[in-house]
């Protein structure tokens, strides 16, 4: 590889990546010796419309996503300081999995997406933004919600605020 073909940090290449600088603002403040503490541990001292929080468990909670990818896009959370998954209790194992089960059926109620994208990074390398808390994402999808304007136009549009979206799921699942 000579220098004209070397291609430095933030440059495009043959990966295209989408780069997300802005959200290091949000990864270094919650980083473990950053200004605050874990934001998944201090979530659950909040109110719910505050903390954007849709539902509370006995061991879990759901939450919504800071930077979602697309509208719904929740967060199951233990309320334990726990990172890896095999750290997980047999209890919060079974509530992390029954509350993904339930935040899949109140999305579907809600909005109708034609699937899920559901994961957990674990650990930094595997691109977990706050590694040190798991949180198990729940990504409703749409045909066509990747389309253009991310790649083209650097932005990602989210048509409902975070704070509607949580309303609509916190009193779809009471019913």
């Amino acid at each position: 590889m000579t220098d004209d073909t070397l291609v430095r940090p933030g440059e495009p290449d043959g990966f295209e990546r989408l780069w997300t600088a802005h959200r290091m603002a949000y990864i270094n403040q919650n980083a473990v010796g950053g200004d605050r503490g874990c934001p998944f541990c201090e979530i659950p001292a909040s109110d719910d419309e505050t903390g954007l929080i849709v539902h509370r468990g006995v061991e879990c909670y759901v939450v919504m996503n800071l930077y979602p990818y697309n509208p719904g896009h929740v967060l199951v959370c233990p309320y334990r300081h726990v990172a890896d998954y095999t750290d997980l209790t047999t209890t919060e194992t079974a509530e992390v999995a029954a509350l993904t089960q339930r935040a899949m059926t109140v999305i579907r109620s809600v909005s109708a997406p034609a699937g899920f994208n559901l994961g957990m990074n674990q650990g930094q390398v595997a691109g977990a933004g706050i590694a040190e808390h798991l949180h198990q994402h729940v990504v409703p999808r749409w045909l066509g919600d990747a389309n253009f304007l991310p790649i083209i136009g650097r932005t990602k549009a989210v048509p409902q605020l975070l704070a509607d979206t949580r309303a609509l799921l916190a009193e779809a699942w009471q019913a």
